[in-house]
């Protein structure tokens, strides 16, 4: 909260709320909370943003694993749209912006390392988000959408990840967390400077980061060979993923 206070604007009234996002009731009081707070009947912008990688593997990682995760990563943009979509077309205009991933064109980490739960998720997102397009359109013209698919930001997600699915945080995973963090091609505050730079021009599908933006290409150029080894050869030789692919 402090560094939102010290980025905005004068008057800017700035509020926190606690919220699980994969629980409906969660959101729907977070949403009500807002609106009491800040004396509103719309909003104008709506960033569903949360997320957690786990259940890595469908066939060998606990079920609740995978559904915690399924659960933020999906039903939190989910739940987020059913509670938050109402007020943007209140609005007089509206921007809807949903957080996929680079996993949601490309449900790998790489040929030895399974990664289901958070691909089928962010994979939803993408499809929901395309789909909305369309909806939007014909439905709340004056209220827009993009997705977002970020590649390797330097984030907390391994240790924040752990927490939520009940996994003790020690100092190793600290150590990894904040060596993933440290080594990521970009910061959050470059990432979210990129989000906000799609939004302002009306850009509906924003890749951020050059390894999101290689790795999609990569895809759509031979999309048959996307989980195969050789592909992974052609991601190393081109520097994407590299860390993930070991």
């Amino acid at each position: 909260m402090a560094l939102c206070e010290a980025d905005a604007p004068p008057a800017t009234r700035i509020t926190t709320h606690v919220c699980d996002v994969a629980d409906e009731a969660s959101m729907m009081a977070f949403r009500d909370a807002v609106v009491a707070e800040h004396s509103t009947d719309h909003v104008h912008l709506v960033f569903n943003n949360a997320g957690i990688a786990g259940g890595g593997s469908f066939v060998s990682d606990p079920r609740e694993d995978w559904e915690r995760t399924f659960g933020v990563c999906w039903y939190g943009v989910y739940h987020g749209c059913r509670a938050f979509l109402p007020l943007l077309i209140a609005a007089d205009e509206g921007h809807l912006i949903n957080t996929s991933s680079l996993n949601g064109f490309w449900a790998s980490m790489g040929p030895k390392r399974a990664h289901t739960a958070y691909s089928a998720a962010k994979f939803a997102v993408k499809g929901f988000s395309e789909a909305l397009v369309t909806d939007l359109r014909l439905h709340a013209p004056h209220v827009s959408v993009s997705v977002v698919m970020p590649g390797h930001i330097g984030t907390e997600l391994a240790a924040n990840s752990a927490e939520v699915l009940g996994r003790e945080v020690d100092e190793r995973l600290r150590k990894a967390s904040t060596f993933l963090h440290d080594i990521a091609p970009m910061t959050a505050r470059q990432a979210a400077s990129i989000i906000l730079e799609g939004v302002r021009a009306g850009r509906w599908r924003i890749l951020v980061g050059e390894d999101a933006q290689l790795l999609d290409q990569l895809v759509r150029d031979t999309p048959e060979e996307a989980y195969e080894t050789t592909f992974a050869d052609r991601m190393r030789a081109q520097g994407v993923m590299e860390l993930f692919l070991r």
